[in-house]
């Protein structure tokens, strides 16, 4: 079945994604995923880099529930920009299930601000993937962070490894916790001790309020499920840096629509990357659950 419909719309998710057969602990928390759309209601951002079809919060709560977990945290897609309409309804329609991390103009207000708090929003993320965006001003991200400190947001941010050199001076800049999506996207061949995860380490060493979505194992290995590159390469991690890992599928992970991974693969890679209990209930339960739900 192609995954493009007769619109131009693309699918990058599995339809039939498999029942995982590792079970997550209860309370589980998918700390990284998307919506799109419904575009009808929530149409797509004119400088959008990708056209998806509609991924709303029905298909993303059908998937929490079989999969085996418990909430959601919805990160705001780069194909609505900062308007952050769908991510709101998403939260909205969650029954307290779900918090969400906005994409906002440098330009917002305070009371706009104060209105993605109410609506579930707990930080804000800036993407420096160039194929995704088209500006991202250092300066003006900054002063977005220091105004989000009185909320008790954090800030995710998203780049490719090749660039960690240069953003170090940036990210040592941000006065509130960091959270780094995907590792930074680490040339996960390399193993434990290449030079990326190498580099990253010091970056998490750098100061201890930086945390890391272990995440994205169809992204980082192109050899496909098991994903034996990304889990000798993100083990280590997780057991050296207990406390400030997150996990989430990616769903509907965006810009994968020639491979479209399966969600259920993507679970079992948990217990190769977190093999206790311990370490499991920390990255899917108590992480999360700091870091969300504080209050």
């Amino acid at each position: 079945m192609s995954t493009i419909d007769a619109n131009g719309r693309i699918r990058s998710w599995n339809l039939a994604p498999s029942k995982p057969r590792f079970t997550p602990p209860p309370g589980a928390v998918d700390a990284h995923c998307h919506v799109f759309g419904p575009q009808a209601e929530f149409p797509f951002s004119p400088k959008a880099k990708y056209l998806p079809q509609d991924a709303g919060p029905d298909a993303l709560f059908a998937l929490r529930d079989h999969l085996g977990f418990a909430r959601n945290v919805i990160v705001q897609a780069s194909c609505h920009g900062t308007d952050n309409s769908a991510t709101l309804n998403g939260i909205a329609r969650s029954n307290g299930l779900a918090r969400g991390v906005a994409v906002v103009d440098p330009a917002i207000s305070d009371a706009e601000l104060d209105a993605l708090h109410a609506g579930g929003i707990r930080g804000v993320r800036f993407n420096f993937l160039k194929r995704l965006v088209d500006d991202a001003p250092k300066d003006k991200f900054l002063d977005v962070a220091r105004r989000i400190e009185r909320l008790g947001w954090h800030v995710v941010v998203y780049f490719e490894a090749d660039i960690l050199e240069e953003l170090k001076p940036f990210l040592a800049a941000i006065p509130v916790p960091i959270v780094i999506d995907h590792m930074g996207r680490p040339d996960v061949t390399q193993g434990p001790d290449g030079a990326d995860m190498t580099a990253f380490r010091r970056l998490l060493d750098s100061r201890d309020d930086i945390w890391t979505k272990v995440t994205c194992a169809d992204r980082l290995d192109a050899a496909g499920p098991p994903y034996a590159d990304f889990v000798r390469s993100v083990r280590p991690l997780v057991e050296a840096y207990p406390d400030r890992v997150l996990w989430g599928t990616d769903w509907p992970h965006p810009n994968m629509e020639k491979v479209l991974p399966d969600d259920g693969h993507l679970v079992d890679t948990i217990p190769e990357i977190a093999p206790t209990a311990e370490l499991q209930h920390k990255l899917l339960v108590a992480n999360p659950m700091r870091l969300y739900w504080a209050d």
